[in-house]
């Protein structure tokens, strides 16, 4: 879609620090993080949410990879990370493209929202 942000940014029209790449997505942070950590996972195709996503779920489990990695990587598996989807406006789903938020680097408050 040529005018979605994250498909700008998949197709390196928007430059962004990618903490991690693949053929099928990429990881970068957040411009403005809720956390110490605040990730991105985008897919490089264009899926407006998870629902349109739905349709590959090997793409989602391949997200959901990258992630685990990211949040690794970043040294968050000792005490833990959230990852979230939001799926629509109710949700607070900004960018019609589906992402990943990866949040950690603090004791995370529940419920969300």
């Amino acid at each position: 879609m040529s005018e979605c942000l994250f498909c700008k940014i998949a197709n390196l029209e928007i430059p962004v620090e990618a903490v991690l790449e693949s053929d099928r997505g990429m990881v970068f942070p957040d411009i403005s993080p809720q956390a110490p950590v605040h990730l991105l996972v985008i897919p490089k195709e264009h899926y407006a949410d998870l629902d349109a996503a739905t349709r590959d779920p090997e793409l989602i489990g391949h997200l959901l990879a990258l992630a685990t990695e990211a949040a690794r990587s970043q040294g968050l598996t000792a005490n833990g990370y959230r990852v979230v989807a939001n799926t629509g406006p109710d949700a607070g789903q900004s960018v019609p493209h589906l992402h990943f938020h990866i949040l950690g680097g603090r004791m995370l408050g529940w419920p969300p929202g």
